[in-house]
Formats: structure tokens, C-alpha cells, sequence
């Protein structure tokens, strides 16, 4: 099975050094660049990608267009944060082609404040990420983008490890961009909620995220993942009250 990678990419470069060394198996690797200013790109070419530089618009789109300029029919989309282990990338080398099927899901694994998850909501994720370009594609949401597929699917038993925060600096950084894009989403599914329940959420969202999804068993980090998710929860919905709100006005 010939089958290319492809990745978006906004000066990713720390997270390529770890994740670009794990892809020598594949055929081909796509960059969708969206001009970097870091030195991403020269090192996308030192492990000979091919770069293309795009203006991000949104997730889903930016990835459908990853995929469009993969010359393989079989795509492996990956986020530049996102390391393939070596049972995985044994598994990938020896997959041949199977006519009922027409994409896999993969296990991923958290990776936060240098330690991997074993338990979690996020630590038992099967994601869409193999597929045949020809029977799907990505859809063009804004965020929490997905593969729409038309066809079988099957799974793989290796997983990808995911490094989605180098620290607690970067968790913040991406911390504001994503509640705006979530409030945003769900403004545009005609939500609301009012600001006593918005504030009042906390606590419930931090029980469901420390212990119903057993982060207590991942240690301090689990701890502090389980506090920075409700309190993702809470701000996302705090700030669809403000968008709400403004349309009142």
C-alpha cells in the first residue's frame, strides 16, 4: 500500500524535529505551510517534503487541501504534535490493500506535561486518519474538523502518541484561540446558555474530567489537565453568553 503523509503546519518546528524522524517508511510527505516563521519549512525539506504555502482559513479546510495534493490515493493526515510509535509505524509498513476496506481508525495516546497518559477521555481516542482519498475527505469545520468517509473501516493496533502542549505557555496560547472557536461553533448551531449555569459548570466538569475519566490515575498531571479542561469548558460557553448577549443588544 502506497500511502502519503500529510500535515498542516504553522511554525511547528520544535514538534517536527520529534514527529518528521518517524516517517521514513512512507511515500511521500505533504506540507500545507501556512508561512512559517520559524524554520519549519527548511526542515520539512531536509526530510524531503514537499511544501506548499497556503493562508490558513480554518482546520477542515486547510487538511482537504492537504489531501487533495497528495499523489497517493491512500492518506495518513497527522498533526505536526502527533508521533507515530513503532508498533505503529511496523504495522503502516506491512498494511497491503483490502478492497472492503476503505479507511482505518488509529489509537491515540495523550501526551501532557512531558507524560503519557494511560488513562483519560483523551488516552482512548480511535481516530480517522488512514483513509482512501477517493471514498472521503476531511469536512471544513472551523475546528474539531473530522473525516467524513464513504466506505468499511477497520482499526490498527499501534498508536499515535499526541505532544499537544510543550508546556503550560503553550497550552495558553492555544488556550484563547480554540474557547473562540468553540463558542463560535456553537453560536452557529443556535446554543445557548445562561451566565449562572456557564459559571456553575466548573465543578462538574472538573468531576467528570478527574474522575469519571479517571485522570486521577495519571498523577499530577493529570490533576492539572483535569482543572485546565473545565476551565476550557467554562470560558468556551462563557463566551458564547458574550456573543449571545451582543446580538441582543
Amino acid at each position: 500500500m502506497k500511502i502519503s503523509v500529510v500535515i498542516i503546519t504553522k511554525n511547528e518546528e520544535e514538534n517536527l524535529k520529534k514527529s518528521l524522524p518517524k516517517l521514513f517508511w512512507c511515500d511521500e510527505i505533504v506540507i500545507v505551510d501556512d508561512h512559517s516563521t520559524d524554520n519549519t519549512v527548511e526542515l520539512a525539506k531536509q526530510y524531503n517534503c514537499k511544501v506548499y504555502n497556503y493562508i490558513f482559513e480554518n482546520f477542515g479546510k486547510q487538511k482537504r487541501l492537504a489531501v487533495s495534493l497528495a499523489q497517493n490515493n491512500w492518506v495518513l493526515s497527522l498533526d505536526a504534535d502527533e508521533v507515530l510509535s513503532d508498533e505503529l509505524i511496523n504495522e503502516l509498513k506491512s498494511l497491503k490493500e483490502d478492497k472492503n476496506i476503505e479507511g482505518y481508525f488509529i489509537p491515540r495516546q495523550h501526551v501532557f506535561l512531558n507524560t503519557p497518559f494511560k488513562y483519560g477521555k483523551e488516552s482512548k481516542d480511535y481516530i480517522l486518519r488512514l483513509f482512501n482519498k477517493e471514498k472521503g475527505n476531511f469536512n471544513e469545520a472551523n475546528v474539531h474538523e473530522k473525516v467524513i468517509l464513504n466506505g468499511n473501516t477497520s482499526s490498527l493496533k499501534g498508536i499515535i502518541l499526541h505532544y499537544s502542549y510543550k508546556n503550560l505557555d503553550h497550552y495558553f496560547s492555544k488556550f484563547n484561540q480554540y474557547t473562540t472557536k468553540g463558542a463560535i461553533q456553537l453560536k452557529e448551531k443556535g446554543k445557548k446558555r445562561a451566565l449562572i449555569l456557564c459559571i456553575l459548570s466548573f465543578p462538574i466538569y472538573f468531576f467528570k474530567h478527574y474522575f469519571l475519566y479517571l485522570n486521577l490515575f495519571n498523577g499530577k498531571a493529570g490533576f492539572v489537565w483535569s482543572y485546565l479542561s473545565a476551565w476550557y469548558h467554562t470560558v468556551k460557553y462563557l463566551k458564547l453568553f458574550e456573543l449571545n448577549k451582543k446580538e441582543t443588544l
